[in-house]
């Protein structure tokens, strides 16, 4: 059984899952792959590294070579799973389609091996040499694509269609002659399929026609009567021996086709291995796309534990925020084990820099690009997020019952080289126990070999010398009397725009002996709560 690094519900709040969902993947075989792929574990960095070269790789590729790349997808686009039918191969007679496939997935790999043939794609993508097969099943060698059992497949099968060909042309020579004869006796001028149409009004015509012994009745409706000719002994003849020949040229294709199978079988090592290249090509391809496109860069990987980036951007949010046409500020953090905290008002971001620490680290486990000016990671064995309560109503559960079950199975899987992302903890209970509890889980995770980040209000658990602790900036640079001014006259929904406008979402580390900034009576006096529950807030604070 495969090792564990996230749970569903870490993949998904973390916005891993929102990216490998936005990244562009144009083959089956890499849209399948791509479900399969496993993180890499400690003791992997210098696989990861390699994975994460060859995107590296990929982006220059694409950066030299664009109408090949782009040739590449086109190609990419147009193909189909084979997988199944050149397994199947082993032990069925393929059908024409199925062979017709095989052929096509053949002339697009031949087109792939040609269109990169001396250039700089890295070793593990360039495709097996195929073209044996691809004569085998294209004997004239025209590279169409198209299929057909061809008489070159069976020199008896070429013999059986030319005697065929001969007996259809001898039926319609004998046809002919009849037609014309029945048009010089009688007057009679037969359609090229030998039929004649006669409308049932005239009765004396189809009285006449009746008794002309070469042509019998063939259908009838409620306007025309229709006859056509009827067959001679010599084209009764002539019928019999094509269809005992029919039958033959039957079994003589099922014979080819059952031939071919078995050659397709004999490829199925080098064709399946072909498919996996192409489909770990198609992902290296996209991850790099991916990763110009969203100005990721290639995380640097240690053997230390740690989680460390500079200007890292929380991909799902940054995508709302530009389709807003508001702009994302950027965060910066180092984690090593231990416990971090990180502190603020709501409004103030202390959830999204959670998840970005998450969606960092989970995608260079990944094999990913991060999205940062600079990233240093050291790979974790068990990494989860608690956050929300989205599925306590359906269960029964309080939100802090909930809580408190999600929590248990975090600790309880947890191991050395963990990484913990824990948003609020103890909200759904009093400040009292609430305050507790957190001290009592921070005391906990500070003696383990850890990485631990948490959000929390309770900022009195950051007094521990052996807790760090990170301060949303906020609105502590913010120009008030601007944003005063601004604020006056705005409604409910701008007022909160605005506030965002100001808000400074970057991380600060907290000294000790420092002030922290109190945002949310800020936040509070802004939008309108009385100047006398702000004052006795403070006095209480004080």
């Amino acid at each position: 059984m495969a090792k564990r690094l996230a749970n569903v519900k870490t993949r998904s709040e973390t916005g891993f899952d929102y990216v490998v969902s936005g990244i562009d993947l144009n083959t089956p075989f890499g849209k399948k792959l791509i479900q399969e792929k496993q993180p890499f574990f400690p003791g992997e960095e210098a696989l990861l590294r390699r994975e994460l070269d060859k995107i590296e790789d990929m982006l220059a590729l694409a950066e030299a070579e664009k109408r090949s790349i782009d040739i590449l997808q086109e190609t990419f686009m147009e193909m189909k799973d084979c997988g199944f039918t050149i397994e199947r191969s082993k032990t069925a007679v393929l059908t024409v389609v199925e062979i017709f496939e095989v052929k096509s997935l053949l002339l697009q790999m031949k087109k792939i091996r040609e269109l990169f043939a001396g250039s700089r794609l890295p070793a593990e993508f360039q495709l097996e040499d195929t073209e044996e097969l691809l004569d085998a099943l294209d004997p004239r060698g025209d590279r169409l694509n198209t299929f057909y059992i061809y008489d070159e497949f069976s020199s008896a099968l070429g013999d059986m269609r030319r005697r065929k060909t001969e007996i259809e042309r001898s039926v319609r020579k004998e046809n002919k002659a009849k037609r014309q004869e029945l048009k010089e006796r009688y007057g009679i001028n037969l359609t090229p399929k030998f039929e004649l149409a006669v409308q049932k009004s005239n009765d004396e015509s189809i009285k006449m026609i009746r008794e002309i012994p070469d042509l019998e009745q063939s259908e009838e409706d409620y306007m025309q009567v229709v006859f056509t000719l009827k067959k001679t002994e010599q084209v009764y003849r002539l019928l019999g021996e094509m269809e005992t020949l029919n039958q033959q040229i039957e079994e003589e294709e099922d014979q080819v086709r059952a031939n071919l199978s078995q050659t397709i079988s004999r490829y199925e090592e080098p064709l399946l291995e072909n498919c996996r290249r192409l489909g770990e090509l198609d992902i290296s391809l996209s991850k790099a796309l991916y990763a110009k496109k969203h100005r990721c860069v290639k995380p640097e990987i240690t053997e230390s534990h740690m989680v460390w980036f500079e200007e890292g951007r929380h991909l799902k949010v940054e995508d709302v925020l530009l389709s807003k046409e508001k702009p994302y500020c950027p965060v910066s953090i180092r984690l090593e084990d231990g416990v971090t905290c990180i502190t603020g008002a709501n409004m103030g971001g202390k959830t999204v820099s959670l998840k970005l620490v998450g969606l960092i680290a989970m995608l260079t486990q990944y094999g990913f690009f991060v999205p940062a000016d600079r990233a240093v990671v050291g790979l974790s064995d068990y990494m989860q997020i608690l956050i929300g309560d989205s599925q306590s109503v359906e269960r029964g559960l309080s939100s802090f019952g909930s809580e408190m079950e999600e929590l248990k199975e975090i600790l309880d899987n947890s191991k050395d080289r963990s990484l913990l992302l824990i948003d609020e903890i103890a909200s759904g209970t009093n400040p009292v126990e609430g305050l507790a509890l957190t001290r009592s889980l921070v005391d906990y995770l500070k003696e383990r070999a850890y990485i631990s980040l948490i959000t929390t209000h309770f900022e009195t658990v950051t007094e521990d010398e052996d807790v760090s602790n990170m301060q949303v900036t906020g609105l502590a640079n913010a120009d008030f009397s601007l944003l005063d001014r601004e604020i006056r006259y705005a409604n409910r929904k701008e007022r909160i725009d605005i506030i965002s406008k100001y808000m400074d979402y970057r991380l600060q580390k907290v000294e000790r002996q420092s002030e922290i900034p109190k945002d949310a009576l800020n936040i509070a006096k802004m939008l309108g709560i009385s100047s006398d529950i702000i004052k006795r807030a403070k006095d209480y604070i004080k």
